[in-house]
């Protein structure tokens, strides 16, 4: 499988185990990053008083991931080096199934069309450093469940998952670069 060019690197894994604070430290390091979009959609969506949230409608809640994740890939064409996607369109398909909820036609072929580098770090449940907040409502269960699932779809797509460390923050960026670095 020939590697998409720039390379598209995702970050996955389960809620509160310490993405985004890698994403924000590569980015700090100068590379280019997407914006998660489950946390941002549900910001939206409160602030408009919609209801495509994950604790009201569901099936639209995907739909909106979906087209984020899409967007944020389109607009990566042309960046130069790694950039690094806070999730990525195989992580819908992840949480429909979470949700116990069909995946449609449109979400199977996002997966198959718009690749990512094949290797893939995921972040394991870390009880350390989960915290809830205001859009992060899952409890530690359901993270880890979700991360359960990310570790099914991701291969089941052909890509290498790559566990992150549960270490610090730097030296999570550490060894993302590292590993990159060492990828054929």
């Amino acid at each position: 499988m020939k590697r998409p060019s720039p390379r598209r690197i995702v970050v996955t894994g389960g809620p509160g185990a310490g993405k985004t604070s890698l994403i924000d430290a590569l980015q700090r390091r100068g590379f280019p990053r997407t914006v998660e979009a489950g946390r941002a959609i549900i910001q939206d969506q409160v602030r408009i008083g919609g209801a495509a949230l994950p604790w009201a409608d569901r099936q639209a809640y995907a739909q909106l991931m979906l087209s984020w994740d899409l967007r944020s890939y389109r607009e990566t064409e042309g960046r130069a080096g790694p950039v690094f996607f806070d999730r990525g369109a195989p992580d819908v398909i992840g949480y429909l199934r979470l949700c116990g909820l069909p995946v449609p036609f449109e979400a199977r072929a996002a997966a198959r069309l718009y690749r990512y580098d094949t290797l893939v770090f995921i972040a394991p449940p870390w009880p350390e450093i989960f915290i809830g907040d205001a859009e992060r409502r899952q409890d530690l269960a359901e993270a880890r469940r979700t991360y359960e699932v990310m570790a099914e779809v991701y291969p089941e797509l052909a890509y290498t998952l790559v566990e992150l460390p549960r270490a610090s923050v730097e030296d999570r960026a550490d060894f993302v670069l590292e590993r990159l670095a060492a990828a054929p």
